[in-house]
């Protein structure tokens, strides 16, 4: 790598839209997309959703897909979202390990969505976190993080996405679209 200093956009949690910030920290882009395209994916997907349930005073804020006020997506808002991009969702084999995972083109970043425990376990959650290899250095650029973390080389990749699984975390591969 020559001694420029890289530049990486790295976007930080707030509240729970984890969602929003893996999709900008993957696109190297403050606005891929904002809370606001978000919340249109999450509205037309329950629009959309033949399954519909009626609605009462507390699915104004807790909507199928999505939190109105913290965010909170779900995997549906994330997969409608890449399409918008030309982008594909690859869901990882967890029989799989890492190794199976192709880190090359068409490939070009990981979405993670994790288990999290808060406060002596009576908080449970997911986030989602986003890997990226930028000018051929794979990095975490999970929002919680004060910075991204820099992998060594692709092994060491392959031995934290095989712990995350092993946590019960979900692989999902970001390919480009076949043209």
């Amino acid at each position: 790598m020559d001694d420029e200093k890289v530049e990486i956009y790295h976007e930080r949690q707030r509240l729970q839209f984890c969602l929003l910030h893996s999709l900008n920290n993957l696109f190297q882009e403050k606005d891929a997309f904002t809370r606001s395209d978000l919340n249109k994916i999450a509205e037309k997907l329950d629009v959309d959703d033949p399954n519909r349930r009626s609605w009462n005073p507390v699915s104004l804020v807790f909507r199928p897909h999505h939190n109105e006020i913290t965010g909170n997506y779900d995997i549906n808002v994330l997969i409608a979202a890449l399409q918008q991009k030309a982008k594909t969702v690859v869901w990882h084999d967890k029989r799989n390990g890492a190794s199976s995972i192709d880190l090359d083109d068409p490939l070009i970043g990981i979405v993670l969505n994790v288990p999290v425990t808060k406060f002596s376990g009576l908080w449970k959650s997911r986030h989602w976190v986003t890997l990226r290899c930028i000018q051929g250095v794979w990095y975490n650029l999970d929002s919680d993080f004060a910075a991204p973390y820099a992998f060594k080389d692709a092994q060491q990749l392959r031995e934290f996405l095989d712990r995350i699984i092993t946590a019960g975390a979900e692989v999902l591969l970001v390919m480009n679209d076949k043209q």
